[in-house]
């Protein structure tokens, strides 16, 4: 496989996953707002530090209000992981490499931009946010399913699979990394009742409220959660699973001892780690490890089987 079709399908499947991760936050801190008292509101600043975006964000919005960074969010030109964006990422990757992916997901992708992009105006306004979101995210997830039951399962889907991993390992450290950090103010007894709203907002983010619900059978805390989404073996957007995923693809693929190593090591890492017991400042610093990690992982990929010199990102 060229190294140019290897680079375009995998930050298809980042692209994606992207745009889709993107959606489901915005419909969920939504929600979460509307479950909330008045004097608990965790606003919307927490959505651009999970997107990484504050730099971007701060050049072009004088303050973090709900229209500034839902429309930030969705379909900002300036915002290079935009929904917008990300989805006309995927569409333009997806259009290089048309001859290997089924044309029905070409379609598809194709489609689900111009839905992004024509249905803008409903994304800004409260009561029509939810359908245009849900549109998103299930446009998404009926690529994937089109690809997994479609698309021959080779070194190409190989790739499609690592990047959707890696781009979902990213997402779920960010959220848990901020959230956690931005659940409620100081520990009033009188706001207690309202930190299981928090963790479930946590979850939605993820998707993973109900299959938490199922493996833990125990009301919604702090440190149940942080060990479900750092360390269930069987959820597809928990830590482990993600990475144990990558790791499976690259044993499929030449030359593969490098990235192999990087994926090792950050798999063993979540393995031996505690989640639970970590204070805030010890859990930040075990999440900047894992950062760092799949950085190192993305390079090592991108240097064993892309062009060097060009990145998508």
């Amino acid at each position: 496989m060229l190294s140019r079709v290897a680079e375009n399908l995998y930050w298809m499947a980042r692209y994606l996953e992207r745009a889709e991760n993107t959606a489901r936050l915005i419909s969920v801190n939504t929600n979460l707002l509307l479950d909330l008292p008045r004097r608990v509101v965790p606003g919307w600043a927490p959505l651009i530090e999970i997107t990484g975006s504050r730099a971007i964000f701060a050049a072009h919005y004088a303050e973090p209000d709900e229209r500034s960074v839902v429309k930030f969010l969705i379909g900002d030109v300036a915002n290079p992981g935009s929904i917008l964006n990300s989805l006309g990422f995927a569409r333009e990757n997806a259009r290089t490499v048309r001859d290997f992916i089924p044309r029905e997901a070409w379609e598809q992708v194709n489609e689900l931009y111009l839905y992004a992009k024509n249905n803008q105006a409903s994304g800004l306004s409260r009561s029509r946010r939810y359908d245009y979101l849900r549109g998103v995210i299930l446009g998404v997830q009926q690529i994937t399913g089109l690809l997994a039951g479609t698309m021959t399962h080779d070194e190409g889907y190989g790739l499609l699979r690592m990047g959707r991993n890696l781009e979902r390992a990213d997402m779920t450290i960010r959220i848990i990394d901020v959230r956690s950090e931005n659940l409620l103010p100081g520990k009033s007894e009188e706001l207690t009742p309202f930190e299981n709203i928090q963790w479930v907002g946590v979850l939605k983010s993820l998707s993973a409220y109900q299959m938490y619900r199922r493996a833990m059978q125990a009301r919604v805390r702090r440190p149940d959660v942080l060990r479900f989404l750092f360390k269930e073996r069987l959820f597809p957007r928990a830590v482990h699973y993600t990475i144990s995923e990558v790791e499976n693809c690259l044993k499929h693929l030449p030359r593969r001892e490098v990235p192999l190593g990087r994926v090792s090591r950050l798999r063993e890492l979540v393995t031996a780690s505690h989640p639970e017991e970590l204070d805030q400042a010890e859990l930040h610093r075990f999440i900047d490890s894992l950062e760092l990690g799949l950085n190192e992982l993305h390079r090592a990929i991108s240097d064993t089987y892309f062009l060097p010199g060009v990145s998508s990102a």
